[in-house]
């Protein structure tokens, strides 16, 4: 089991990102972009505290298909979790959609496979640059269709412009191998391919990063995509299409397809099943993800799946009060709660548990404040809908009914229907609902325990097993602890474990494959391998004649003896004959890609 885990050893002080925000407001007029018609009119609701227009080119309303901005035969409308207004209509693709952006994707890697590494670099690079311009209309975009306090939105938008940063880069580190086999005359060469076109369908809590780590790895290795965003977020998904447009990235390799709820399941089917997709890449639920597992099966389609986390948050005797408080609050209220790797089980020992639990509810009431995401201060704005709201609800009734303590919060906010206030609960079992069930919201609920191996069997118990914390000063239990915890992901003394830099991902039922790091571009990528043996009308025994086929070299007068030495340890006294000595000739005809 491969874990990553991050070791905060020290206080030291995170760097706050603070960019000035506003809210949005419909603007009429704007360029339209020169592949498509005008983007149709997308009312946003705007709110007290300073108005500014949003930038008419990035609310996009029709899907993204062959770098060309197609309607659909219906609509649905996307609404405003924080106040139930309609932020406008978006196309509604069904099957033939979906078809036509498989084709699309199909076409255009067949092309897009052979364009050089440097140049998806540049391109990827350019992307990036455009997000970094933007960052603030599409921060107010993710406000606006999730209701994420407009702080963290700015946080998002720099978050998954730095994965088409990050695999701009990658996109030229893709190397292969020679293997030296058991033949003396033989040599083995190893290629990295793209697998082709990738089905992409994301979730709506980070409605931008969660494209960006897929597509940026995807685009890097030579593959193409096909997006299905969230239906409560879609316009985050296609701003990034227009921006891609504008970044110059081919027709075709990136296709963006929203859907209403109800033609989710058909929409997904069909792009998972399709035999022109090669690859899956899913982050969602659990459920969800087994049921795509079940149409990748039949075609035998590469999958990656970042699905459910049940995280454990442990607590032990030696922690240092305040620094676990800060990690708490940190890991279990960022988005309201409505993360993958968001505590849910905080466990904390006997010892130290009173303490704890007194500080923690004190931190909650000093710094969480609950509003509109656009509102300044606002740090915890409205769950996604009303079912998530109803979801937190049943967990505080049903660990009160059972002996659980509800030490602040516990209840709906008065702010409307999607807010919900910030609980913490204690005196909590495990045979309650929010001890073996994701919340997703803002319930902390506190498990005492006794001893570290209580503890572990605690926080492994969970068929799933994403990301874990723990606070501990004890050198030898950090060690311990870190390598018996059933996660991919474990933070040792810190809240937060997400970087581009780092691999992203779960084991058991969490999941299949990473995200993000140099390990990202790997779930793209096919390994070929080629055996080379000499042929047997060639005279001689020069290493260049039996290695041919394996290396390329393209021949300089200048370099040629350094070439030969490098690699051969001898050389010719001339080259093989030319006809034409002042152009490059090629020794061999197999080349790196």
């Amino acid at each position: 089991m491969a874990t990553c885990f991050w070791l905060r050893s020290s206080g030291a002080r995170r760097l706050g990102w603070t960019f000035p925000g506003c809210c949005l407001r419909p603007r009429s007029g704007g360029p339209a972009a020169a592949s498509g018609p005008a983007p149709g009119p997308a009312q946003l609701r705007g709110y007290a505290g300073g108005l500014a227009g949003l930038s008419a080119a990035l609310l996009r309303t029709d899907s993204f298909v062959g770098g060309r901005w197609l309607p659909a035969a219906a609509t649905f409308p996307v609404q405003d979790p924080a106040s139930g207004a309609s932020l406008g209509m978006v196309a509604d693709c069904g099957v033939p959609e979906a078809r036509a952006a498989v084709r699309a994707a199909y076409e255009a890697f067949c092309s897009w496979k052979g364009v050089s590494a440097k140049e998806r670099s540049s391109l990827l690079r350019k992307w990036y640059d455009l997000m970094i311009k933007n960052k603030d209309d599409l921060a107010k975009i993710i406000t606006a269709e999730s209701g994420k306090p407009l702080k963290e939105a700015q946080g998002e938008i720099l978050y998954s412009a730095l994965f088409l940063e990050w695999f701009s880069e990658e996109a030229r580190r893709v190397y292969g191998d020679i293997i030296y086999t058991s033949a003396r005359d033989k040599r083995s060469l190893v290629l990295k391919q793209p697998v082709g076109v990738a089905a992409v369908i994301t979730p709506w809590n980070f409605p931008s990063a969660m494209i960006t780590r897929k597509v940026g790895a995807a685009l890097a290795a030579g593959c193409t995509v096909v997006v299905k965003p969230a239906e409560d977020t879609p316009f985050s998904a296609l701003a990034l299409a227009e921006l891609a447009n504008q970044a110059g990235i081919p027709p075709g390799v990136y296709n963006v397809i929203p859907c209403s709820r109800k033609n989710a399941k058909e929409v997904g089917e069909v792009i998972c099943t399709d035999p022109l997709v090669s690859k899956i890449s899913f982050t969602g639920s659990t459920t969800t993800g087994k049921v795509l597992l079940h149409h990748a099966a039949n075609s035998v389609k590469r999958v990656s799946m970042e699905l459910g986390g049940l995280a454990p948050f442990i607590v032990f005797d030696s922690a240092n009060v305040d620094q676990a408080v800060a990690g708490a609050m940190a890991s279990k209220f960022r988005n309201t709660g409505q993360t993958c790797v968001c505590s849910n089980r905080f466990l904390v020992q006997r010892g130290i548990h009173d303490a704890f639990v007194k500080a923690f509810a004190e931190a909650m009431k000093k710094n969480l404040r609950v509003g509109n995401g656009f509102e300044e201060g606002t740090t915890q704005g409205p769950l996604i809908n009303e079912k998530a709201v109803e979801k937190v609800e049943k967990q505080v009734n049903d660990a009160v009914c059972k002996g659980a303590t509800i030490v602040t919060g516990g209840k709906r906010h008065q702010l409307g229907k999607n807010f919900f206030e910030p609980t913490l609960l204690s005196n909590v079992t495990q045979d309650m609902l929010c001890s073996h069930e994701e919340t997703f919201g803002p319930l902390a609920p506190v498990i005492k325990f006794d001893t570290e191996e209580e503890a572990i069997a605690i926080a492994n118990a969970a068929d799933v097993g994403l990301a874990g914390y723990f606070y501990s000063q004890d050198p030898a239990q950090i060690w311990r602890v870190a390598e018996q915890l059933e996660v991919g992901m474990v933070g040792v003394n810190e809240g937060l474990i997400s970087s581009v830099e780092c691999p992203f991902g779960g084991v058991k039922q969490s999941g299949l494959g990473r995200e993000g790091s140099k390990y990202g571009i790997d779930e793209y990528l096919e390994l070929k391998k080629h055996v080379s043996a000499p042929d047997p009308d060639q005279e001689g025994d020069r290493p260049f004649l039996r290695l041919s086929g394996v290396i390329s070299f393209y021949w300089t007068p200048p370099v040629k003896k350094v070439l030969f030495q490098h690699c051969f340890h001898e050389f010719p006294e001339e080259p093989p004959s030319n006809d034409n000595a002042d152009e490059i000739s090629r020794i061999t005809r197999v080349y790196w890609p």
